[in-house]
C-alpha cells in the first residue's frame, strides 16, 4: 500500500466504522479519466448505494483538510462487488461453499486453472471440491487470482 493509500485509510477507517462499515481497501491509481481514489467498503448484509453516498459525504471534507494528494482526483466509494477477487479473510468467508475459479502462477498437475466449491480456508491455504469430487488444497501465495464464479 502506498503512502497516499495509507494516509487515507487512517483517516477514513474510523469514519466508516462510525457507520458500521469496514474499509476493505484504498486504491489510488491512474485510470483513463485521470487519478482515482477509490474506497472499497463492506458490511454484514452487503453495502447499499446509500452507504456509499453517506460515507462519500462524510469523508469529502476531512480529505480536503488532510490534502494527501497534490493533484486533481476523482473520489469513489464502492462496494466490493459480486466479482471481487478473494483477497481477505472476509472474502473467503463470504464465498465459503460457493463456486470459485483459481488461477495459478505455475501449473499444478499441468493445469494453471481450477474451479470448484470453496470448502475450507485458513490464513495460508484454501481447499476446493471439484465437480469430480476431489479436494484440492492450494497455498494462497501460489495463486495469481482467486475469484467467485457468478452464475445466473
Amino acid at each position: 500500500m502506498g503512502k497516499v493509500s495509507e494516509q487515507v485509510l487512517a483517516l477514513v477507517r474510523p469514519i466508516a466504522q462510525s457507520f458500521d462499515l469496514e474499509v476493505l481497501e484504498v486504491l489510488y491509481e491512474k485510470k483513463y479519466d485521470g487519478m482515482n481514489l477509490t474506497i472499497v467498503i463492506d458490511k454484514d448484509g452487503g453495502v447499499t448505494i446509500d452507504d456509499c453516498e453517506k460515507l462519500h459525504r462524510a469523508i469529502d471534507g476531512p480529505l480536503d483538510e488532510l490534502d494527501p494528494i497534490d493533484t486533481a482526483y476523482t473520489l469513489n466509494v464502492s462496494s466490493p462487488g459480486l466479482d471481487r477477487p478473494l483477497k481477505l479473510e472476509r472474502d473467503y468467508k463470504r464465498n465459503l461453499n460457493k463456486k470459485i475459479l483459481v488461477k495459478l502462477y505455475k501449473p499444478l498437475d499441468n493445469k494453471k486453472s481450477y474451479d470448484g466449491v470453496l470448502v475450507d480456508f485458513d490464513d495460508d491455504t484454501f481447499s476446493i471440491k471439484t465437480a469430480k469430487g476431489e479436494i484440492i488444497k492450494f497455498n494462497k501465495k501460489d495463486t495469481a487470482k482467486v475469484e467467485p464464479i457468478i452464475e445466473f
